[in-house]
């Protein structure tokens, strides 16, 4: 138990991105409502990812950590769900295929709901209203009625949370995740693409893999992970009347996890040392993520660590890298280097999105395919001068066919931006754009191994 914690702690600290609710007696009404419904995640659930994370923070595994930039009420469907799910187990099956290493699985799903925003207000013709900060805040549309913050907005979220839970699970353990259907991962729109030609042909050596292994008796009766696979969710901690809400003493351990999510992250935006979303974090037993953008000093990183990670349990924390293309060279070796120096046990992640956004001369928000891959090598190449693991990737994607970041193999150009921009909130790599990143980090992660192995 953490020395002078508990989950309510956080409310005596100043609180960035955080909504002003109109009605304070419907927001406790809610957040004791809540209090009292089921956990989403299980604590025991919670300790297993800790502990695959522990192998990505050893180098003995990768992290792949992906999904939409925010779910939404009106766009839940069991098509989507299952379609990010599949490019996800696409991915993963690519780099453990070319890497030979295992991948641990997480999603940015079933409570990723809440957004932070650059500014509290939006004027659009001289009307301003509250930003929109997610469904579970408040509505999309530029209307006072929808911009309004609703606390009981966070109910629905919480069932649209449980209702892609139990789809999920169903999935990931009901024989779709069995890697006799990996073939029958393969997007139509992407099947016919450099990308889906490259996955087939992989797919067509899995499959003879696993007639080989068969034929020697080993199956999916004596080998489950054959026939099904582990998945987490994950989502940032931001609105944190929820995330209190959603927190329960574990009956095994006596600690406190938030059980709306087997992993939560701390933004760029909200991780001040002496802020609201640290101390709710530090309390928790779940693993965290934790930002670092190009302003974190080295000298913060290492006090973060400290309070978040006092025990410095490999697993624990999960370092997520957002520079940006043109910064990650210059900002990101200082603080590896810092924690190498200070025996620090992190993961090492890469979101190459957030950074690395611009305004298309049509006026959509848009990512281009170069910068995200240009961000990626250079997170690879860093580890590999420092000797250190890249350790995962952090993505904004979806299964969908959108077209809202520039370039790829489909050579999305800004006039095309219009023909399937659906986001909600920030840009998102299709299924396409994402194997292509997939093989490329497969690629690099074959070679750490081999220097790894030439070095021992």
């Amino acid at each position: 138990m953490v020395a002078s914690w508990n989950p309510s702690t956080w409310r005596a600290k100043v609180a960035q991105q955080m909504p002003s609710f109109p009605d304070q007696a419907v927001l406790n009404e809610v957040e004791q409502q809540l209090a009292g419904y089921p956990p989403l995640v299980f604590a025991g659930e919670a300790r297993e990812l800790t502990q695959k994370l522990g192998d990505v923070a050893e180098g003995r595994a990768f992290l792949l950590q992906g999904g939409d930039c925010a779910e939404a009420f009106a766009d839940f469907t069991a098509d989507k769900i299952r379609d990010t799910l599949r490019v996800i187990l696409q991915m993963a099956v690519v780099l453990t295929f070319g890497s030979g290493m295992p991948v641990v699985k997480l999603g940015r799903i079933a409570g990723q709901f809440a957004k932070p925003r650059s500014a509290p207000d939006e004027t659009v013709d001289g009307v301003t209203l509250p930003a929109y900060r997610g469904d579970i805040v408040n509505g999309l549309a530029f209307e006072a009625g929808q911009r309004a913050p609703d606390p009981r907005r966070q109910l629905q979220a919480y069932s649209q949370a449980a209702a892609t839970l139990n789809l999920l699970r169903a999935f990931t353990q009901g024989g779709y995740a069995s890697l006799d259907r990996v073939q029958a991962w393969n997007l139509g729109f992407v099947s016919n693409s450099p990308e889906g030609e490259r996955y087939r042909d992989m797919a067509d050596r899995i499959t003879e893999s696993l007639a080989f292994m068969r034929a020697c008796g080993i199956t999916d009766a004596n080998n489950p992970e054959i026939l099904r696979t582990s998945f987490y969710t994950s989502h940032e901690a931001l609105l944190l009347g929820f995330e209190q809400a959603m927190t329960r003493v574990d009956s095994t351990s006596g600690r406190w996890y938030d059980t709306s999510a087997h992993l939560l992250w701390i933004g760029d935006r909200t991780r001040q040392l002496d802020g609201a979303h640290v101390e709710f974090c530090r309390g928790i037993a779940n693993p965290l993520g934790l930002k670092c953008g190009p302003t974190m000093t080295a000298e913060d990183l290492l006090r973060l660590c400290d309070l978040l990670n006092p025990d410095n349990r490999p697993g624990r924390l999960t370092l997520i890298a957002r520079m940006g293309h043109e910064k990650v060279e210059r900002h990101l070796p200082p603080l590896i280097r810092a924690i190498e120096r200070e025996g620090r046990k992190v993961v090492w992640a890469c979101d190459p999105m957030h950074g690395n956004t611009i305004k298309a001369g049509s006026g959509y928000k848009t990512r281009p395919f170069d910068r995200i891959l240009s961000e990626v090598r250079s997170f690879f190449a860093i580890h590999k001068a420092e000797g250190t693991h890249a350790g995962g990737v952090h993505l904004e994607m979806t299964g969908q066919d959108v077209t809202e970041c520039l370039g790829g193999a489909q050579a999305i150009t800004e006039a095309g931006l219009s023909d399937r921009y659906h986001t909600y909130c920030d840009p998102r790599l299709n299924a396409q754009q994402s194997l292509e990143l997939a093989f490329l980090m497969a690629r690099a992660l074959k070679e750490e191994r081999e220097l790894v192995r030439v070095a021992s």
